[in-house]
């Protein structure tokens, strides 16, 4: 069996990106194969390494308010690329009132602050059985 693979990235121009960090070495830590993009990348550059490494899961983490349009771009690219079934999930700063749009387009979770390693981890690999 191969490890599910995760790349985490920073879309846009926000630079804080200690929580990413985190959380990649956190996943890897849970048995994850995990790439991390890094900070001030493109949807073009995300959706490219995710083919390029053949991800399972793609996870963004937006704090500068640009979550709407970068999740939107990320999931059109998916779907013109047809990669639209990798999972794509996000975290960071997002309104509540704005994850219904997050689903709608394709987002299958957002993990805030607070949320737990263990309730990503779960969340991933329940939803990547396949791989197991």
């Amino acid at each position: 069996m191969r490890k599910i693979r995760v790349i985490i990235a920073k879309p846009g121009l926000d630079g804080h990106d200690r929580g990413a960090k985190v959380l990649a070495r956190s996943l890897m830590e849970k048995g994850f194969d995990v790439i991390y993009a890094g900070i001030r990348q493109t949807p073009e550059d995300i959706v490219r390494a995710a083919i390029e490494e053949d991800v399972d899961v793609i996870g963004l983490s937006v704090l500068s308010g640009s979550h709407l349009y970068q999740f939107r771009r990320v999931a059109s690219l998916m779907k013109q690329n047809k990669i639209d079934d990798v999972l794509l999930i996000g975290g960071g700063i997002i309104p509540e009132s704005d994850k219904p749009k997050l689903a709608k387009i394709g987002v299958s979770a957002v993990f805030g602050p607070g949320s737990s390693i263990d309730e990503i981890s779960n969340f991933i690999n329940s939803k990547c059985r396949r791989l197991k």
